[in-house]
């Protein structure tokens, strides 16, 4: 073979269909000796990535998940789109190679807790209350078992409430709640709180590390939390911190973040029942989700009349199942109704006055299907309702739902990203219905529709993860909650399937991504509250967003026509709906992707975008005659009401291929192929048969010989 010619199929042999430069070496002994370069990022089955790849080596035309979402070099995405992408650019090698890693294997011991409670002259009044409710609520129904608590209490001095205490029955977590704080008065010296509590957690073993502090304040500290931030990072302690006021330290968002901690900022709003969702995503995981408490409803209302409504139970829980009723001024009537029409009232429940809270504990397994509630009030007040529960078997795990924002900080120049995960164990949940809703300290609440349909803000459809831009951001601090339900019986499983994962050393090849399971666990109702975040706009407005890049874009040839397909996006990123697209389409993928604009429009008059989220399905006529052979690249741009124009889609490729005239002297292959299985059939049949009969021949043959032989003997003994 030419040198030149070699050289032309390594390189080809090198261009293939990825992302990375990486080493893969299988262990087995097939592919032992091989030691392949490949760009293949998308291949789980590669061991070890060397290099990212720039624009000048990156194959555009590969049919992977890297050009769909992204359409750029590895290189580019993280050195020029990241949010890191600055810092990055200014990162130089290091001098000396770094030091080996070391690895020390632990195992999760004891939940160790301690809370650290503001009593401050600010909590005074109903602040004060909805702690004693919200703790009371972790101590009852969040809280493990074999845990142990401590309570501690600061203002201008600090105070042990209660030392470690192992939670081993009801009556112990009854005295622990007795200790819990009801007057509120004096300064607020954090760092005296945050050392009263570190020496409880040092009461068991001598130190804190990888014990939980629970930190709770309304305000700026009085002395100077900043000098006491680092000696609590240091001390190895987990700190959740909870900011129940517009005017809380920022500091607090600095433990929480280096210590590995959750920063909550839940407000006093008694309908927002906001303190109690926070106390209740306090848990720590150990993997084991049918030991953990799941929220099925948190809701609230002011009104003086009915407060009505659904809670579904599904087949993955019930166990401990709980309501809990709190009103803000008199107590009101409590009708709780079962699936089977059985009805508990006040007679079934118990009554704390002093925390004003009604609490309903379900007896063993909680009948499983829609729960309603109905309560009463002749009186204006405020009333909130909180349902939890636990798995309903050992080994079934319950329908969970995680949630979070892409980032803790912003400062508005870039949309943020509302995620939230729904699975049972680790197989997703898709088709559900989830709502977040987001909620500034000013009190501004926004609602938005998170959707798993793989456009817009969502990375992949069916993956059981829900997510969505938010944009209309606000300065302060915002929360987050999130509610799932399935009342309508669309709800499935989706079984995700892995490209190029290696099972048993065999490399795992592509498949359809998800297979659907039908859901037989009925109507399901969750909430979930995420950490929350932080904006500080850069400027006086939020800037214009353009449309979302599409991602989806698929094209089909038709005859002399071309079908598209595309996920609508909208006036704002994934939000409203587009003012018009723009359609091109070229012979050449590059040209049309790096030079839009160059290639050849198509007429688009007469399609009209559809709101975000939409599917859009349009045939159109190229007014060109395509032969069989031809490829064909497409690409769409959306544009707003601004006349601002978002990225290029992904590039979108279509061939008309017709089969080649069939081979003289056969008219029919099938009936060939099946006339040449019969023969060779035939033939084996023949084979066997004539070896068959060989073998015979020689036994016999050797049988005739014996006798003979024994004859001969025989005649030589008789006359002998």
């Amino acid at each position: 073979m030419p040198k030149r010619k070699k050289e032309r199929k390594k390189e080809r042999k090198k261009k293939s269909t990825g992302i990375a430069t990486v080493n893969k070496q299988q262990n087995d002994t097939h592919h032992k000796t091989m030691g392949l370069k490949r760009k293949q990022m998308h291949q789980k089955s590669f061991f070890q990535v060397t290099a990212f790849c720039h624009e000048n080596e990156h194959n555009y035309e590969a049919p992977n998940m890297q050009n769909k979402k992204c359409g750029k070099a590895t290189w580019t995405v993280i050195f020029e789109d990241s949010v890191d992408k600055d810092p990055l650019r200014s990162l130089k090698p290091p001098e000396s190679p770094p030091p080996p890693p070391s690895f020390k294997v632990v195992q999760r011991k004891q939940r160790v807790v301690c809370l650290i409670l503001d009593v401050s002259t600010s909590m005074a009044g109903s602040r004060i209350l909805q702690q004693q409710q919200a703790a009371t609520h972790f101590l009852r129904h969040i809280i493990e078992d074999q845990a142990r608590v401590g309570i501690a209490a600061f203002s201008t001095f600090a105070s042990t409430l209660g030392p470690l205490t192992t939670i081993d029955s009801d009556t112990t977590k009854e005295n622990l709640i007795k200790l819990l704080p009801k007057v509120a008065d004096g300064s607020t010296n954090m760092c005296l709180g945050l050392s009263q509590g570190l020496q409880i957690l040092r009461e068991d073993n001598g130190d804190a590390l990888g014990d939980e502090i629970i930190f709770l304040t309304d305000g700026q500290a009085t002395d100077n939390i900043a000098g006491c931030v680092q000696s609590a990072v240091q001390s190895g302690a987990i700190i959740h911190t909870l900011a129940f006021s517009n005017s809380a330290a920022p500091e607090l968002t600095e433990m929480a973040n280096k210590t590995g901690g959750k920063f909550l900022s839940p407000n006093d709003k008694t309908t927002s029942n906001q303190l109690m969702d926070a106390f209740a995503s306090l848990t720590l995981s150990t993997g084991d989700y049918t030991k953990e408490p799941v929220q099925l409803e948190s809701v609230g209302a002011r009104t003086s009349d009915w407060f009505n409504g659904t809670v579904s139970v599904d087949q993955t829980v019930g166990n401990k199942t709980s309501f809990v009723i709190i009103y803000e001024i008199s107590f009101p009537s409590v009708y709780i109704q079962s699936p089977s029409g059985s009805v508990y009232t006040q007679t079934n429940m118990s009554h704390d006055v002093s925390q004003k809270t009604v609490t309903l504990n379900i007896p063993g397994t909680t009948e499983h299907g829609d729960w309603k509630y109905s309560i009463q009030t002749t009186i204006l007040q405020a009333l909130t309702l909180t349902v939890t529960s636990q798995a309903k078997q050992a080994d079934v795990p319950p329908i969970i739902v995680k949630t979070h924002m892409n980032q803790q900080f912003s400062d508005g120049t870039k949309p943020m990203i509302v995620f939230a995960e729904v699975s049972q164990s680790y197989r997703p949940v898709i088709n559900a219905e989830v709502w977040a809703t987001l909620e500034s300290e000013t009190g501004s609440v926004q609602t938005l529709r998170l959707l798993d349909n793989g456009a817009g803000a969502d990375a992949f459809q069916d993956d059981g993860i829900y997510s969505r831009y938010f944009i209309n951001m606000v300065n302060g601090r915002s929360s987050l909650k999130v509610r799932v339900k399935n009342q309508d019986g669309h709800t499935r499983f989706a079984v995700l399937y892995i490209h190029g994962c290696v099972i048993n050393v065999q490399l795992n090849h592509p498949k359809p991504f998800v297979f659907v399971e039908p859901l037989d666990v009925g109507n399901f109702t969750r909430t979930a509250t995420g950490e929350s975040f932080e904006v500080k706009l850069s400027g006086t407005a939020l800037p214009n967003f353009p449309p979302n890049r599409i991602t989806d874009l698929s094209a089909e040839i038709q005859e002399d026509t071309v079908l598209l397909s595309w996920t609508a996006p909208g006036e704002d990123l994934d939000q409203g709906t587009a003012k018009s697209y723009e359609i091109r389409w070229s012979f050449d993928l590059k040209m049309l992707r790096f030079n839009f604009s160059n290639g050849y429009s198509v007429n688009t008059a007469a399609v009209s975008p559809q709101e975000a989220g939409s599917v859009e399905q349009h045939s159109f006529n190229l007014n060109i005659t395509i032969q069989n052979g031809t490829t064909l690249f497409f690409a769409v741009q959306s544009e707003d009401k601004q006349n601002a124009k978002s990225e290029t889609s992904n590039i979108a490729q279509a061939s008309k291929i017709f089969p080649g005239p069939k081979p003289q002297g056969i008219s029919n292959p099938d009936m060939n192929f099946t006339g040449l299985v019969i023969s060779l059939c035939v033939v084996t049949m023949l084979i066997c048969f004539i070896v068959i009969f060989a073998v015979k021949r020689r036994k016999l043959s050797a049988q005739s010989d014996m006798a003979l032989i024994v004859s001969n003997e025989c005649q030589n003994n008789l006359y002998a």
